[in-house]
């Protein structure tokens, strides 16, 4: 299976007025019924995306990317053996996988998801 990019996601300091304003830069719809708390974007075309209001705890606003991977553990070792570090540890999304995150040598941090089956 290729890595393709699969998902993205905006961690915002005011979430009403992210929304408004990729609404108009983009034409971007959203869904706020399906996740409480977690806004689906719909861009148009793949891939799609959520947005979200920063935690008080987080250091501060990003974008996260997510690629596609067949299996977390094995991608989540691997990057650790190349020198990665686990952020967030494979985690269940209800209805739609599960995903992860790493830090790359440099500090990036990368996404992963496996949809459910």
């Amino acid at each position: 299976m290729p890595n393709a990019l699969c998902h993205f996601e905006l961690m915002t300091n005011d979430l009403a007025r992210s929304k408004a304003f990729y609404e108009k830069v983009f034409n971007w719809k959203f869904d706020e019924e399906s996740m409480p708390g977690y806004a689906l974007i719909n861009t148009g075309a793949e891939p799609s995306g959520g947005m979200f209001a920063k935690p008080e705890n987080s250091p501060g606003v990003c974008a996260n990317i997510y690629f596609q991977v067949n299996d977390i553990d094995a991608a989540l070792k691997n990057a650790v053996e190349c020198g990665g570090k686990v952020l967030v540890p494979r985690t269940p999304i209800p209805n739609v996988g599960e995903f992860a995150m790493f830090a790359d040598p440099d500090g990036i941090a990368v996404g992963i998801m496996k949809a459910g089956n």
